[in-house]
């Protein structure tokens, strides 16, 4: 008998147990032993009802995923499914924790199902770029009806036990133990005939009532979703084959459908960013067991729109936080934001008020640095100025506990430089939230030369607690994420100044799967910002084109973007949609002629290249300084801080599909025309010489 999957008797009721730590996944030797169980609990003649229940933590959370494209393992999920099919005695799943993917599968197999309140329920493969491939899109359809059961599978949201019982998923919400609660409930049905299997459900899926039109909206909102993902459409297509086709046709539409998902480079990229996020917060100095440092009580210093949006990352993860300013009326604005924030989640029923006035509450002002004295981590959000900064830390320094550990928001200076301003560089890190930062998942934790492992490990731990990806970069001028995105940026503007258009530029890098353009990005963010910057700085030197020609003279103009209703595109007003407007283009022409620049016609591919290639290229670099760990480190990056579309698994990960020799010869070519800035970084000469991949470099440090 198996050792994960383990038999009992309680009363007339057998207890199917999955004991597989941590989260019970569906390998090999589960597969086994449910089967061996089930026929131990089928021949037991004292036996007439069964409870399948999960140990530990959760249900069966979902398959295991370090199985995904291995060969085969006897036996297949399908026969687990086809014995609870043909079980002549009632199963009841009982669900705690997560019941996801093919945990829900599974509990869709059996005759009944009960859950604690807590739990969740959903079929989350369309976020790794495959679709349930167990009869989920065939008998969730069949049980709750085919437009929540869209709903589920495209979006792969999971949902909790009271929806769940609400649309049919769950017959029974268990209050108290869950075991003693399943077992009544067995009890009750252990009579009850014939058994009811979903999988003859037939009222849902009669394709005489269901709206044809229900799969064409599904589709168009998935594909306008999906961005060039092909996965959410591959869901619609396996629902409707449930309303098509009977069951066990089903079942082998969707068995192709999943076949041909799980041979794509989509599905590989988005396992590749599941994995990456995991490795990340894999450091090859910091052993777990390296000690961390308790954090109750969190000081940010700037109560602006970052600051603010820092000190609701902490509250909601029920930290004590108290945000810091010059003056009272710039703490209590800031303040004010904050409550009005979670008072619009509590209006669109995101957030109940209870846990709003809690949250809020966490939430204290402060104008007097000297009561900062009992803080384990200060977080410094302010204007990104050096002199600033480093007399910021000075007082920090002077004033906070020796252990606290001193963090700065800074999104492009030397946090080195930043630390040498105190007596404890070692108690010195970057932090760097992304706005808005109550959203944003990524945090890159930037470590100075003399950070030190325990509070490095304290801060990769704090980064889960406040429910952030973590990643660990080095100290260099924009860090990761930055850095990369000012080559993106300035060749969208030299491309501008070439003889393209915004609305061109945008497009492009829409259509590979980005929510935005460039362009439509500098107008959100605000033109005025680096207008400023670079007012203060010298005019590029001989023979360097200046990138920012196009968007200072925008600016000069009052043409901020969004905020002024004007930027690259116009915007009407209490809209954000672009629109491109003749005067941008005269403005362009104008710089273009200014220059020197003859204007020509710019295909797409030159556009997709130079955009995307140089952003490459400088990744490449950061990994070959050691600024970036891994490769996959990068790609985590720009999907969880820049919008990098997942289903393409990052910059270097889709590089890696492109072929770097590909993407070598083409730097090369732009090297030639455009100049150094496009020499090839050595690293990926060397790559492209050798036909080796980034994930290759990976897997050597893994």
């Amino acid at each position: 008998m198996s050792d994960v999957v383990k038999f009992e008797k309680r009363g007339h009721i057998g207890v199917i147990g999955v004991d597989n730590p941590p989260v019970n996944a569906l390998g090999q030797a589960v597969r086994q032993g449910l089967i061996e169980t089930l026929a131990k609990a089928l021949a037991d003649t004292d036996v007439q009802a069964i409870v399948l229940i999960g140990k530990g933590r959760t249900f069966v959370a979902g398959a295991d995923i370090s199985e995904f494209g291995k060969p085969p393992k006897e036996p297949g999920f399908a026969e687990v499914l086809d014995a609870l099919d043909a079980s002549t005695k009632p199963v009841v799943a009982a669900l705690h924790g997560t019941a996801l993917g093919g945990g829900l599968e599974l509990a869709l197999g059996c005759n009944y199902r009960v859950a604690v309140k807590e739990a969740k329920c959903g079929l989350p493969e369309v976020k790794l770029g495959i679709l349930p491939g167990a009869g989920g899109t065939q008998r969730l359809p069949r049980l709750i009806g085919v437009p929540k059961a869209l709903e589920m599978i495209v979006s792969g949201d999971p949902i909790n036990a009271t929806q769940a019982r609400a649309v049919g998923l769950l017959d029974e919400i268990v209050e108290g133990d869950l075991l003693e609660g399943a077992l009544t409930f067995a009890a009750r049905v252990a009579e009850q005939r014939p058994l009811p299997r979903v999988r003859d459900l037939t009222a849902n899926v009669d394709k005489t009532k269901v709206d044809p039109a229900v799969f064409t909206k599904a589709a168009k909102d998935a594909a306008a979703r999906a961005r060039g993902g092909q996965a959410p459409l591959r869901c619609v297509e396996a629902v409707k084959a449930a309303v098509e086709l009977p069951f066990d046709a089903g079942l082998k539409r969707e068995r192709e459908l999943f076949e041909e998902a799980m041979k794509s480079t989509e599905s590989a990229a988005l396992r590749h960013v599941f994995f990456a996020e995991r490795t990340a917060a894999k450091i090859p100095d910091i052993a777990a067991d390296t000690p961390t440092l308790l954090i109750r009580k969190v000081a940010i210093l700037g109560a602006g729109t970052m600051g603010g949006g820092i000190a609701m990352v902490f509250a909601n993860a029920g930290i004590q936080v108290v945000l810091v300013d010059r003056e009272q009326a710039l703490v209590d604005k800031g303040l004010g934001i904050i409550a009005k924030n979670y008072a619009a989640t509590v209006s669109k029923g995101k957030l109940a008020q209870p846990e709003m006035d809690a949250r809020v509450g966490r939430i204290s002002g402060e104008i007097d640095w000297n009561n900062l004295g009992d803080v384990d981590l200060v977080i410094e959000a302010v204007f990104e100025e050096m002199g600033l900064k480093k007399e910021i830390f000075g007082k920090l320094d002077r004033i906070c506990k020796k252990d606290a550990i001193l963090a700065t928001n800074t999104s492009t200076l030397d946090v080195n430089e930043i630390a040498q301003s105190t007596s404890r560089p070692e108690q010195v890190i970057g932090l760097h939230f992304f706005s808005p930062a109550n959203v944003m998942r990524l945090l890159e934790i930037v470590r100075g030369k003399a950070t030190s492992k325990t509070v490095l490990a304290t801060c990769l731990k704090l980064s889960k607690t406040i429910g952030k990806v973590g990643v660990v970069v080095g100290v260099c001028n924009g860090f990761v994420g930055n850095r990369m995105l000012h080559t993106y940026f300035r060749e969208a503007q030299l491309l501008i100044q070439d003889g393209a258009l915004p609305a061109q530029v945008d497009g492009v890098i829409t259509r590979f799967g980005f929510a935005m353009g460039p362009c439509a990005t500098s107008d959100l963010a605000g033109l005025d910002v680096g207008w400023r910057i670079r007012k203060g700085l010298p005019k590029p030197p001989p023979g360097v084109r200046d990138s920012g020609a196009v968007g200072d003279k925008l600016a000069e103009m009052g043409r901020f973007g969004q905020k002024t209703g004007a930027g690259f595109y116009k915007y009407e007003p209490g809209s954000r949609t672009p629109v491109p407007d003749p005067v941008v283009e005269e403005v362009i022409e104008g710089v273009s002629k200014e220059l020197g620049i003859e204007r020509r016609a710019i295909s797409d591919d030159e556009i997709f290249e130079r955009c995307l290639y140089s952003m490459i290229n400088e990744g490449a670099k950061i990994l070959d300084e050691g600024i970036a760990l891994r490769a996959s480190d990068i790609d985590t990056v720009w999907i969880n801080g820049y919008g990098f579309p997942p289903h393409r698994g990052g910059p270097m990960f889709y590089a890696d599909t492109v072929g770097l020799p590909r993407i070598y010869a083409k730097l090369q070519e732009f090297a030639a025309k455009y100049g150094k800035v496009w020499e090839p970084s050595a690293l990926l000469a060397r790559l492209a010489k050798d036909n080796q991949t980034f994930a290759s470099l990976d897997g050597k440090k893994a």
